[in-house]
């Protein structure tokens, strides 16, 4: 009887080891994607249009663009106050004579045309673009 319990042990237990080894499954652990091949999204610089072959309708669609670019809009609006003068009446004080002048403010800042409240300066701003947004400007004027 002993014996008969110890063949049974070693049956079963052969049995469990073959029924465990016979099959290997194996669930694939997850790799992580190196950093490098993550791409980095680069902000596109606005392009400017060449003064000599601006047409009209271009050069103020392309200083709206830029308007809408930075943060003009928080201060300024078409056709009425908000904190800064309207577009519009900044159109009628100037001419285009100060186009310079009023590029250079733009990325200057400034203060003291319009009130005591400062116009934030933009020195990220290129000369060429500022001049794209007042083109625009003073074609606002009445």
């Amino acid at each position: 009887m002993k014996t008969l319990v110890q063949n049974t042990i070693i049956v079963l237990t052969l049995t469990t080891l073959l029924f465990s080894c016979s099959k290997p499954e194996t669930t694939p652990i997850p790799q992580a994607e190196p950093y490098s091949e993550q791409q980095v999204v680069q902000p596109q610089p606005v392009e400017t249009v060449p003064e000599a072959t601006a047409s009209s309708d271009a050069t103020k669609h392309g200083g709206l663009k830029l308007i809408e670019g930075t943060d003009c809009l928080t201060c300024h609006k078409i056709d009425s106050k908000l904190i800064g003068p309207s577009y519009q009446e900044v159109a009628a004080k100037y001419s285009d004579a100060d186009l310079d002048m009023l590029a250079q403010k733009i990325i200057d800042g400034g203060k003291g045309n319009w009130g005591e409240i400062p116009m934030t300066p933009h020195t990220g701003l290129s000369k060429e673009n500022a001049r794209q947004m007042v083109k625009y400007i003073l074609s606002l004027k009445k």
